[in-house]
């Protein structure tokens, strides 16, 4: 049995549905690459990826599960559709920046076995005085920061980048954050298509075609992959062509201000890239650029830096690009 302590009308509303009788869920894609659209998830598709994070994590009837984000994206609706897989308890929390920062009524000296958050969630969970009971985190919704997977990476819990999407019902994959390669849960592999971006098969599923993403991969084997960056997102310079993601990834630690690299474009190059930092004082151009040609080639330099009050995300913390 599921106990939905300190739930707000979201989760009660999500159990009303999922206990209804009816074959699917309603939920809403997150809106990152174009307009959030509604989708319809069959329930035994959710149960198939449930039972998946389970065996992964080893979650059991004895588990304890926190979830501190709304029931109205798939995170929050799945780590209920896992408790209930496991007949295990659910501590439910309106989601803020500061996860089990109340006490939690009795349960004070459980080990928590799963936290399901997003990147901006990670400093105030590690702050909690609960912190030191949580075994495994899972983070997704958007990517975490170079001093964000540092910090989770450094913690005494297991954190785990999550890939996946409101499609195939939450992650497919994990990565154990510090390390490079995503691993698929069971039941799933992975292939990619002639654009080098991943495609997944799933087992089990009420419908067994493959999906299609558009996220460009290294693939080491059917089971394993390296996220590069979005295909929709590639910058054509010269004819060469430059992942923002890949970029991002090797000039992070160069620059505390939060930033992303954009496009524009060029008459000689066709495209160039861009980097905008947000952020109201001007920062040392010539210097930054001196630093960034130590670790970017040529044609992955920006051609140009520009400062923006601000950089304009979705609700769970993506970048709008």
């Amino acid at each position: 049995m599921t106990f939905r302590d300190n739930a707000d009308r979201e989760y009660e509303g999500f159990y009303e549905k999922w206990s209804d009788g009816s074959e699917c869920i309603e939920a809403h894609t997150s809106g990152s690459t174009g307009k959030p659209k509604r989708i319809l998830l069959p329930k035994s598709d959710m149960v198939l990826s449930a039972r998946a994070t389970n065996s992964f994590f080893g979650i059991n009837s004895e588990s304890l599960l926190v979830v501190p984000l709304s029931a109205n994206y798939i995170a929050g609706k799945m780590m209920m559709v896992r408790a209930m897989e496991a007949g295990c308890r659910l501590w439910c929390e309106r989601a803020s920046n500061r996860p089990l920062a109340a006490s939690m009524d009795g349960w004070d000296d459980r080990a928590i076995d799963l936290v399901a958050i997003v990147p901006s969630q990670i400093e105030g969970l590690i702050a909690s005085e609960h912190f030191g009971r949580v075994r495994n985190v899972i983070v997704g919704g958007a990517p975490m920061s170079e001093a964000q997977e540092r910090m989770a990476a450094e913690s005494d819990a297991k954190f785990y980048a999550t890939y996946g999407m409101t499609e195939t019902c939450s992650h497919v994959a994990l990565r154990r954050c510090g390390e490079e390669w995503y691993k698929g849960l069971p039941g799933v592999r992975f292939k990619t298509d002639e654009r080098g971006c991943l495609t997944i098969e799933r087992d089990g599923v009420s419908d067994p075609t493959p999906l299609v993403t558009n996220d460009i991969v290294e693939l080491r084997n059917e089971r394993e992959f390296r996220w590069v960056g979005r295909a929709d997102n590639v910058i054509i310079s010269g004819g060469l062509k430059v992942s923002p993601e890949e970029v991002e990834r090797k000039i992070g630690g160069l620059i505390s201000q939060p930033f992303y690299v954009g496009k524009e474009v060029d008459e000689k190059w066709g495209e160039r890239p861009v980097l905008y930092i947000e952020g109201d004082e001007l920062i040392d151009a010539e210097g930054l650029r001196t630093k960034l040609k130590e670790v970017l080639a040529r044609h992955e330099m920006p051609g140009r830096i520009e400062m923006v009050e601000r950089i304009a995300r979705t609700e769970n913390g993506k970048i709008k690009r």
